[in-house]
This record gives C-alpha cells, structure tokens and sequence, in this order.
C-alpha cells in the first residue's frame, strides 16, 4: 500500500461542524420581551385573580372603597352560603349541576362528530354543489343567536322540542363554526396519507376515525373548548321553562340577582360558573400544544 493510501486509509473521520444558528436579538431585547410577556400575562391573569378574591372577602370588605385587589381576611362564608342557599331551593343543586353537564357533555360530543364528518368530506371529496355548500356555511357564521333565536323557536317548537333538553342540544350540533374550523384544518391535512391507506384497504370510517381525526387533533380540541363554553354558559331560559331541567348558570344567575345581601354570594356564583371552562381550557391547551409541536405533514 502506498503511502498516500495509507493516510487516507489512517485519517481519523472528523463530524463537520455545525454553526448554532444566533438569535438576531441583543440581550436587551430579550429583556424587553420577556417584560412585555409578563405584562401581557398579569393583565390576562388580572381578573380571574379579582373574582376568585372577592369570592373570599367577607361582607364588610367587598363594600370597601376604594375596593382592595387582595381579601385581609379570607373566608369561606360565601361558598358556604350560596350552597345553603341552593339546598332551599325546590329543585335540588345536584339536579341543577346533572342538567347542565348533561347538555354539555351530549351538545359537544355531538357538535363535534358531526362537524367532524361533514368537514371531512367537504375537505376531501368533490360533488356537486360542495363550495355552494361551504359558502352558505360560511354565510351562517355571520348570524348571531339573537338573530336565529325566533326561526330556531318555531322550528322546534313544531318539532315538540320545547321545554326539552333537546332544545338546546340539537341546535348546538348544527352551529358553524365548528364545521368550519374543521374543514379549514382538514385541508390540511395530506391526501397521499388518505390514498395510502385507501390503497391499503382501509374502510371510510377507518380513514375517518384511525388518520384523520388523530392528526387534527388540534382542531377539535379546540373546538372542544369553544363548545363547552358556549354549552356550560347557556342558560337556556328561552327554550326550557320546567324547573327540574333548568340549567346551572341560570340558578346561579337567579341568587346573584337577590339583591345587596348575596352579593358575597354572587361573587361566589362568578367563581364557580367560571372555573370549568378554565380548567378545560387548561388540560386542552397542553394538549395541543403537544400535539402542534410534534405533529407537521407536508404533501
């Protein structure tokens, strides 16, 4: 072997190197967009921190001017009082609590797979009249509730769904916007990965459930949080007027207007109306952050 070969056979084998690619920012300018971060996430967290305060004031200090962000003496009397005050009531707090979870559960379970499917084949597949039908979806997100309220009335009155918990049920399965946000991230989403499996001999519903709704996971978890929302928010006062299926919100609502004396029990009523819809918010927002960040298919 000659010598030349010989190096070349002996010449340890060196990794290049690869330059980290810099931040264009200074440290100054990292400074100031942290601090504007966390003056962002102080006045967003503001007033949650406010109700949730009040809720634990006493009487005397939910009066005081000018009012204190922070209560001195913290209490329970609140909670504990609004809870005696739900006990008095003809219709029981569990059965109040049973109705609205009901109606939220079953309204963004349905909401979601229907909005689902109808956005898979809108997405995926061409028939005649599929942008005629997106645009009048489109059309219909213009419209607010107040505006459908009376068409939405007749329809389900002559259907026998007044006073009923379908009433509020079958109209949240219909809304939107979930339809939308689901077609618009199917888009998405790429079509080799559905022929593949197509090619494979998967059926419609296992393209559907096992590719598809895995990889928008994103999307209906959040319209998961919209949904629940909007379900746990509602109190259905214009559709149900039986007692026993009235909602949470709107018992709540009915302490919270008993006037200067429950108002320690009306901030107690803002907690607890809103602490589910932040809990889920919190679970979901993970969860799509997991999934955004490990997830990015390119056709």
């Amino acid at each position: 072997m000659s010598k030349k070969k010989k190096e070349i056979v002996e010449k340890p084998y060196k990794k290049p190197l690869i330059k980290k690619r810099k931040p264009n920012r200074s440290i100054a300018g990292d400074i100031a967009l942290y601090l504007f971060l966390v003056l962002v996430a102080l006045v967003m967290v503001f007033p949650i921190v406010y109700a949730v305060s009040s809720a634990l004031k006493p009487l005397d200090e939910l009066f005081k001017f000018p009012p204190r962000v922070f209560a001195q003496h913290p209490t329970l009397d609140n909670f504990s009082d609004l809870f005696v005050t739900m006990g008095k009531s003809w219709v029981s707090f569990s059965r109040y609590l049973f109705n609205t979870v009901f109606i939220t559960f079953v309204g963004t379970a349905g909401h979601l797979i229907i909005a689902s499917m109808g956005a898979f084949v809108l997405a995926k597949y061409d028939f005649p009249g599929n942008q005629v039908f997106f645009k009048i979806v489109t059309v219909a997100m213009m419209f607010t509730g107040y505006v459908t309220q009376i068409p939405n009335y007749l329809i389900l009155n002559k259907l026998g769904w007044i006073d009923t918990y379908w009433a509020i049920i079958i109209p949240a399965f219909a809304s939107p916007m979930g339809l939308f946000l689901m077609k618009q991230f199917m888009e998405g989403l790429p079509t080799s990965l559905i022929e593949a499996a197509h090619i494979d001999g998967a059926s419609e519903w296992k393209v559907f459930s096992g590719i598809v709704m895995p990889n928008v996971k994103p999307a209906w978890m959040t319209l998961i949080i919209f949904s629940v929302q909007a379900l746990w928010n509602n109190k259905a006062s214009t559709y149900i007027y039986s007692e026993e299926r009235k909602t949470l919100v709107y018992a709540l609502q009915q302490i919270q207007g008993g006037g200067i004396a429950r108002t320690g029990q009306g901030a107690a009523v803002l907690v607890v109306v809103m602490i589910v819809p932040i809990i889920i918010f919190i679970f979901s927002e993970s969860q799509i952050l997991e999934t955004m960040a490990s997830s990015g298919l390119k056709d």
